[in-house]
């Protein structure tokens, strides 16, 4: 009938290091990765992702074998958003890029 909307993607790279950050933080196995927004107003909203367990409020689904939660009131803003891993010369860390982009 419906197709599960994904909101937000996940490379493999990511992936990679989110399993890799779960394992050397210990993190614990009911925790998954949370993406979201914060701030708002004047400023915008800034994309963000942390580890945290599932709410009641929460989309929740897996890709890459790594559990996403994202709050519902947050999807219109991560919507063909991926997560992606970038590690070079200049820096490292987690960025967002429209889906299909990399």
């Amino acid at each position: 009938m419906f197709e599960k909307i994904e909101p937000v993607g996940l490379t493999p790279r990511a992936a990679e290091e989110v399993r890799r950050i779960m394992q050397t933080k210990n993190i614990p196995a009911e925790y998954g990765l949370r993406v979201g927004i914060r701030g708002g107003g004047c400023g915008g909203v800034a994309l963000m992702i942390g580890f945290d367990k599932e709410k009641p409020t929460d989309i929740t689904y897996t890709l890459e074998g790594i559990t996403l939660h994202i709050d519902k009131k947050h999807t219109m803003y991560l919507i063909g958003k991926e997560v992606d891993f970038y590690e070079g010369a200049d820096a490292k860390g987690f960025m967002f890029a429209e889906q299909g982009s990399n």
